[in-house]
């Protein structure tokens, strides 16, 4: 049982030093990723090398099988290169590790999703958010349509925000199941017949990231590509949304990493040593860390109580709502007081911590949003 233990433990030092190593190399393409607004291909090559795309599919069907403490544990540590690249690697490894834990798609469609990315290393992600109806969080039934013909699905519709759109291989699209009302999740290969890209991400934060509108014009997929319909029960919680904060913690230590090495090397000439010694500034680098303490003690013991308590997740929706609350707005104010340490060359375009303001603030848009979580919590008191 102790060398079971052990074993554990050294394989997730060595997939933490792996991320450790990749974030360092997207650290070095971060700027030009962001002023170009392209998709950092190279990164996502380099991800695929190193067998990124399948840590969450389960070691059955041949991927690293992660947990969710371990998920996130890379997807801070990526996001403190790039943060783009990190959220969008976030969506495909979530999205897996959902079906991993609750095995709710016809097992046969799942094997054959995590062969395509063990195999063929495949990107995917989830197309959920529409124009007409928002972010999903809110509930509204998909206007995709998809629509049974003869020995298949004809597809109809457009899907907002899809990240990484211009390099997906496969979309895993939400529909209303024949205009019933009843919503599916339904597998479409980017290459068949009236699938495009329009390139509509015009947004100044986690410009990387891609996220332009999928337009599904009478595309036709097999019987099977329709992998689940979700049941008319109220939805279960998804601890693996927790890399929203995961990710946005990332950034917050990359502008604390910044503004401390700054504050150890910059030396005014009126005054004798550097800036870290000014008691202003250790009192801002004091802040600083108890944000990113608070901020990760509440993200990292909410996704131990997932893994290691699965009869509890059903109830811990309100939780996994507070920790995006707390661990983004931490997030926000820690890249803030960063800036003020490192005052008016924050604002350069050269410097990383402007990138870092606008990528972070992203985080406090990601579903859900802060005036719904405090109603989710709220509701989780009052409806006891």
């Amino acid at each position: 049982m102790v060398n079971l233990v052990q074993q554990t433990v050294t394989k997730q030092q060595e997939l933490l030093q792996q991320a450790g190593e990749l974030a360092e190399v997207f650290k070095n393409r971060a700027a030009q990723v962001d002023s170009e607004g392209s998709f950092p291909y190279e990164n996502f090559a380099d991800l695929k090398q190193k067998g990124f795309l399948s840590l969450t599919v389960p070691e059955e069907y041949g991927g690293r099988g992660i947990n969710l403490l371990e998920f996130l544990s890379v997807q801070e540590r990526l996001a403190q290169g790039d943060a783009p690249t990190a959220l969008s690697l976030g969506w495909q490894l979530g999205v897996i590790l959902e079906v991993a834990e609750k095995r709710n798609w016809k097992e046969e469609s799942f094997a054959k999703l995590c062969s395509l990315i063990v195999n063929d290393k495949a990107l995917i992600n989830l197309a959920q958010t529409e124009p007409a109806t928002g972010s999903p969080s809110r509930g509204a039934i998909p206007t995709t349509t998809a629509t049974k013909e003869g020995n298949g699905w004809r597809i109809n519709g457009r899907k907002s925000f899809t990240s990484m759109a211009v390099a997906l291989d496969y979309s895993i699209v939400t529909v209303d199941v024949n205009s019933t009302g009843t919503k599916g999740f339904v597998l479409v290969d980017h290459d068949l017949e009236g699938v495009l890209i329009e390139e509509t991400w015009d947004s100044i934060a986690m410009r990387g990231t891609k996220s332009d509108d999928l337009i599904l014009n009478n595309v036709l997929v097999e019987e099977d590509a329709l992998l689940a319909v979700e049941e008319a029960t109220k939805p279960s919680p998804n601890g693996w949304y927790l890399q929203i904060p995961a990710v946005y913690l990332g950034i917050a230590v990359a502008a604390r990493d910044y503004a401390v090495k700054f504050a150890s090397e910059f030396r005014p000439i009126t005054l004798p040593g550097p800036i870290k010694d000014v008691q202003e500034v250790r009192r801002k680098i004091g802040e600083m860390e108890l944000e990113l303490f608070k901020a990760r003690e509440v993200l990292y013991s909410v996704a131990r109580k997932w893994v290691e308590h699965p009869e509890e997740r059903q109830n811990m929706g309100a939780e996994l709502a507070a920790v995006k609350h707390i661990a983004t707005n931490s997030a926000n104010d820690v890249v803030d007081l960063a800036m003020r340490i490192v005052g008016a060359r924050s604002l350069s375009a050269k410097n990383p911590l402007q990138r870092h303001y606008r990528d972070v603030r992203a985080g406090l848009h990601n579903p859900p949003t802060d005036d719904a979580i405090v109603y989710i919590l709220a509701n989780a008191v009052l409806d006891r």
